[in-house]
């Protein structure tokens, strides 16, 4: 099989994946009582080539998630961007802050007070506001970044006084759950609290964004609330690293 063969059956997977995705996401906002536009859907772009992001692009997506900041900006010259925002989701180092503010529409992977200061302090600089969600450790899993659950609250009070960023909601990655009704309990105790803050109508915070649920649990955390999920390997296949 040729390279190019190879690409054009690559290509027909991904618009049949998307395809697949938007209907199942359709279904699960149904049983929610919403609808496919109620729900924010990112494809995942980790390891992906660009040729192939693109393809996704050109069937509908516009909206991209990448983990690592060199990745990111490595990719981005390569990619037809027009109408397409540009999440960063992986973990961010104080390092890299003055490297990626700017470069993206949202930071979704806030995971403490310190990385928020630093991208406030690089915003500032840059004469703009960075959009971020707070990334919530709702497993509480050590090997694992985010707040803590009981943290919360507290630290996003904290982080919207902050010039130069402003609170947009919540991100969490559940810990591996056997059981459906052990994944659900954790997606509705982070739901409870993404209302409860939203309910406290704190300055700079719009909490209008509740950002959980991957390829293999998104229908699941539509069910449970989440109105964003991050969408990688079932549409793109397995990564390749």
């Amino acid at each position: 099989m040729t390279e190019k063969s190879w690409d054009e059956q690559k290509f027909e997977d991904i618009a049949y994946n998307l395809s697949a995705i938007r209907e199942n996401i359709e279904k699960a906002a149904q049983a929610d009582g919403r609808s496919f536009s109620d729900i924010d859907f990112m494809a995942v772009t980790k390891t992906v080539d660009e040729r192939f992001i693109n393809h996704a692009i050109a069937c509908g997506v516009n909206l991209i998630g990448e983990n690592k900041v060199q990745e990111m900006l490595r990719k981005k010259p390569n990619l037809h961007l027009d109408g397409v925002r540009k999440n960063l989701i992986g973990h961010l180092q104080s390092n890299k802050a003055s490297q990626i503010v700017g470069e993206v529409d949202m930071i979704e992977s806030v995971d403490s007070l310190k990385i928020a200061k630093e991208i406030s302090k690089q915003s500032v600089k840059k004469g703009i506001v960075t959009k971020a969600l707070i990334e919530v450790n709702i497993g509480r899993e050590e090997s694992k970044t985010g707040i803590m659950p009981e943290e919360t609250e507290e630290i996003v009070a904290q982080i919207a006084e902050l010039p130069g960023i402003h609170v947009e909601g919540l991100m969490t990655i559940p810990p591996i759950c056997t059981e459906n009704r052990a994944l659900c309990k954790f997606f509705e105790n982070i739901y409870n609290m993404y209302v409860d803050i939203g309910s406290k109508k704190l300055d700079n915070v719009d909490m209008r964004i509740l950002s959980m649920g991957m390829s293999g649990d998104y229908e699941t955390a539509i069910r449970c609330g989440s109105n964003h999920v991050r969408i990688g390997s079932k549409i793109f296949g397995p990564r390749i690293y």
